[in-house]
């Protein structure tokens, strides 16, 4: 009599992205980090001024919950930007869903490039790395998964009226 085949076993599968620094609590000791990346833990020199103390909210820990100042994008929202122009410029999905967030030159550009990430799976866009370096102004970087390859995706962001427009991107 044959032996039976043993059936497979199921895993449940990790969370594919890691949890935003806001949705971490205070037990998981990593520190908290806002708008650059945590390169060395100690000063820059003696010209550089102290790091700023992000405010603290009513019932959330301060150090925890770094405050937005009024008027400047999510990151929630650029990382979604971010992979929404990545699947443009993969091919997957059109230009004119991102249309009203792109300056009128900067979306020439797009519709212009077309298709410069050639990967046989969506991509799929890592944290943004945000800079200001300028009042009105936000840029970003963030890694584009695609296969083998992974790619780079740098967006300028200028605010003009209420509204945070592209006025320029670049992927390598």
């Amino acid at each position: 009599m044959p032996q039976p085949i043993p059936l497979p076993r199921l895993a449940s599968v990790p969370p594919a992205e890691p949890p935003y620094d806001d949705e971490r609590g205070p037990e998981s000791g990593a520190p908290a980090t806002y708008g650059s990346l945590a390169l060395a833990p100690e000063p820059l020199g003696p010209l550089a001024p102290p790091p700023e103390r992000p405010a603290e909210l009513p019932g959330l820990p301060g150090p925890l919950s770094p405050r937005r100042p009024p008027g400047l994008p999510d990151e929630r929202r650029l990382r979604g930007l971010g992979q929404a122009l990545a699947e443009i410029l993969a091919g997957r999905r059109p230009p004119q869903t991102v249309q009203d967030r792109l300056s009128p030159r900067a979306y020439r550009e797009l519709v212009r490039a077309g298709k410069m990430i050639h990967a046989a799976r969506p991509p799929l866009v890592g944290l943004p790395h945000v800079q200001r370096p300028g009042d009105g102004v936000v840029e970003m970087c963030m890694l584009v998964h695609c296969g083998e390859r992974s790619r780079v995706l740098a967006v300028r962001l200028e605010r003009q009226g209420v509204q945070w427009l592209v006025t320029e991107f670049e992927t390598a």
